[in-house]
């Protein structure tokens, strides 16, 4: 399809952030109680599910699906990868996926290069083989395993970073990455590793050896798969959603619009055609014609995917977000943990939060609206829900908020959980 008929499917910047949110499951709140499979459906809408093991607040899979689906129970998500409904890989970053999408991503060593987890274990394996072939004979006889059941060797002093884990771990994560080891299931979230053909045969649905691949066939459905899961986007934020090297571009992407596998489009203040999955299609109207309407609050993980590239969240919310957990305490501008706030379409502010979980408080260090984010009253009541009904599904009822720009939020916010009590 050509730039010319992309001006005929017009859309402006708020009709194409009401369609991002709308694919990524954040236009509106879950209108019923959240079941199980509402678990596996939103990793299969979103296509990954980033895993972070930071854990001030509920860690980054469960609280982006909190987001999304509202009070549901943590384990469902265990569960789903315990029964083989979900796999864990390399993809964005480390990542939940469906079983159905398993084999999409168990390519050819030679294809999967592009990541740097993958370069970094062949290197590890080429400098240490012995130790981590004999890791992996020995799972071959004794099953399943987890990093704890290696005992680090007494005297031994860690080394900062990553290379605080000691040997095992190191390895069993190598083989993770190179597709060797996969994991049959995580207890109080850590893996544990099994030999990749025995997680591969209890995978619900089944695993298919013939559904991997080539290498180009790869590339072409992880890019429709990118834009079906951001609704619409430019060619340039496409390679991100799966780190895909090297970059898409406008002529890549023509054989997919020839083929109607996706469809063009003009937003406004964008110099290069949008792209929207033809999955979409209604959406895409709907956008069009002012009938898609944001209804949802709601606090977002910091490696949620709607915010993940700082580029795509600065063009389409005029929100420039940085995950300081990764940055030194001093030049941290906003705090440790900070939780982007999605209200009715808009990124409207940011609160650094921490749950005390032994003493039942949910605490707001500190809360910051963007410029121009006034508190109105229908505002400040869905904030006040969202950060209420946060802090219940962590066990932590309690609030206690620190501080917030602009001061009078605060007082406001307290009202409103007066009120509620």
């Amino acid at each position: 399809m050509s730039t010319a008929s992309a001006n005929n499917r017009k859309l402006s910047l708020t009709q194409a952030r009401l369609l991002q949110l709308a694919a990524q499951g954040l236009l509106q709140p879950l209108k019923r109680r959240p079941r199980r499979d509402d678990v596996v459906a939103m990793i299969e809408r979103m296509r990954l599910l980033q895993i972070d093991t930071i854990h001030v607040v509920a860690r980054s899979p469960y609280l982006v699906l909190h987001s999304r689906l509202g009070h549901y129970p943590m384990e469902w998500l265990d569960e789903a990868l315990a029964q083989g409904r979900l796999a864990e890989c390399w993809a964005h970053e480390a990542c939940f996926v469906t079983a159905g999408d398993i084999g999409l991503h168990r390519g050819g060593r030679d294809q999967r290069m592009h990541h740097w987890a993958q370069r970094h274990a062949a290197r590890m394996h080429r400098e240490q083989r012995t130790d981590m072939d004999t890791l992996l004979a020995g799972i071959r006889v004794s099953g399943p395993v987890r990093a704890a059941d290696f005992v680090r060797v007494a005297g031994v002093a860690p080394k900062p970073g990553w290379w605080a884990w000691k040997p095992e771990k190191r390895w069993l994560e190598a083989w993770f990455a190179l597709g060797d080891l996969m994991v049959t299931r995580r207890e109080r979230f850590q893996r544990v590793y099994d030999l990749a053909e025995n997680v591969l045969a209890r995978l619900d649905p089944p695993f298919d050896p013939l559904s991997i691949p080539s290498a180009d066939a790869a590339r072409r459905r992880f890019i429709v798969n990118s834009v079906r899961a951001l609704g619409v986007t430019p060619a340039v934020w496409i390679a991100d959603y799966y780190r895909l090297k090297p970059a898409v571009s406008d002529k890549e992407l023509a054989p997919l619009l020839a083929a109607g596998e996706l469809l063009a489009v003009s937003v406004d203040g964008w110099d290069k055609p949008g792209y929207v999955h033809r999955d979409h299609i209604d959406l895409l109207d709907k956008a069009r014609l002012g009938r898609l309407r944001a209804t949802h609050t709601a606090l977002l993980s910091p490696f949620d995917p709607l915010v993940w590239d700082r580029a795509r969240a600065r063009a389409m919310f005029d929100f420039e977000y940085t995950i300081e957990c990764y940055t030194p305490a001093a030049r941290r501008q906003y705090g440790y943990f900070v939780l982007p706030i999605l209200h009715r379409g808009r990124l409207v502010g940011r609160l650094d939060a921490k749950a005390h979980r032994d003493e039942g408080i949910f605490e707001v260090k500190a809360l910051f609206l963007e410029p121009g984010v006034q508190p109105e009253p229908s505002f400040v009541q869905g904030l006040a829900t969202a950060i209420a009904e946060t802090a219940r599904w962590h066990d932590t009822p309690r609030i206690k908020l620190v501080g917030s720009q602009p001061l009078a939020l605060a007082k406001a916010l307290r009202a409103a959980w007066r009120a509620e009590s």
